[in-house]
């Protein structure tokens, strides 16, 4: 039958085979490829894969390591923008899905952003803002903002029932009371799992723009190291990005657990 369920050992028992299927299917491909050409380096195995981590991790001449500083460059204009965006959303899409005017006052102009592919903007980004840490700031910050404020709006005007809103009010509460304890509370898994979402796109356009005009950065690193053909380098930080990408997913969908237990799975 489908759906039917497994057991959790079962589960982590194919889980295991399926990673270990993964390595042993890369495996056979860079050896197949080596048998061609005993010099490639298009398709590094896995020996290869940890000279790739030594020379990330190898200082230079300034004492400075391609890991740290890449990590800490890309990381950091991440959450920043993260932050910025997310800040903003929150705010304007209460807004807009709790009174009418600010909604005929933002939904034209947010639809609209939202529809444009934040890569497409990167020439107006490098005009506006330049190509120094304000500019991926600003290029994560508003390209989560237009989309998460748009869903969060979304949600808070559809998920509340006007009859919640109303019982509050005839209980007795505020205007900010009934904002944060009806609506604040009823829309927060949906805000989370909407976030959550946000953070593959976010990885992509800052790692599209560190490509194209960044000095430091993975985005960096693997353009510069991609056109000489050091792939041991690039493979290692492909799986960096996709660790950090499962790491933070996991970690949100823990923390809608916590904060909303009564949403379920």
């Amino acid at each position: 039958m489908i759906r039917q369920p497994i057991q959790l050992r079962t589960r982590i028992v194919i889980s295991v085979l399926s990673i270990l299927a993964m390595f042993v299917a890369y495996e056979a491909i860079a050896m197949r490829q080596s048998r061609i050409n005993p010099k490639q380096t298009v398709v590094p195995g896995i020996t290869s894969l940890w000279d790739g981590i030594q020379k990330m991790t190898t200082p230079n001449r300034r004492g400075e390591t391609w890991l740290v500083e890449d990590v800490k460059a890309t990381y950091g204009r991440l959450f920043l923008g993260l932050g910025l965006g997310i800040g903003l959303s929150i705010i304007i899409g209460v807004a807009m899905g709790a009174y009418p005017w600010v909604e005929a006052f933002f939904v034209p102009a947010v639809s609209f952003f939202a529809k444009i592919p934040p890569t497409a903007m990167l020439a107006v980004y490098f005009v506006l803002f330049g190509t120094k840490t304000e500019m991926f700031v600003a290029m994560v910050g508003l390209s989560v903002f237009f989309t998460l404020a748009q869903s969060i709006y979304q949600v808070a005007k559809k998920d509340v029932s006007d009859h919640s809103v109303f019982k509050a009010y005839s209980l007795g509460a505020t205007s900010p009371e009934v904002i944060y304890e009806v609506l604040w509370k009823q829309i927060l898994p949906r805000v989370i799992e909407s976030i959550r979402l946000q953070i593959g796109p976010a990885m992509v356009f800052l790692i599209a723009a560190e490509y194209v005009v960044g000095d430091v950065g993975i985005g960096y690193r693997i353009r510069i190291q991609s056109r000489i053909l050091n792939m041991n380098v690039v493979y290692i930080y492909l799986v960096m990005l996709g660790g950090s990408g499962l790491l933070m997913d996991w970690s949100l969908t823990q923390l809608r657990r916590k904060l909303c237990p009564w949403f379920g799975e």
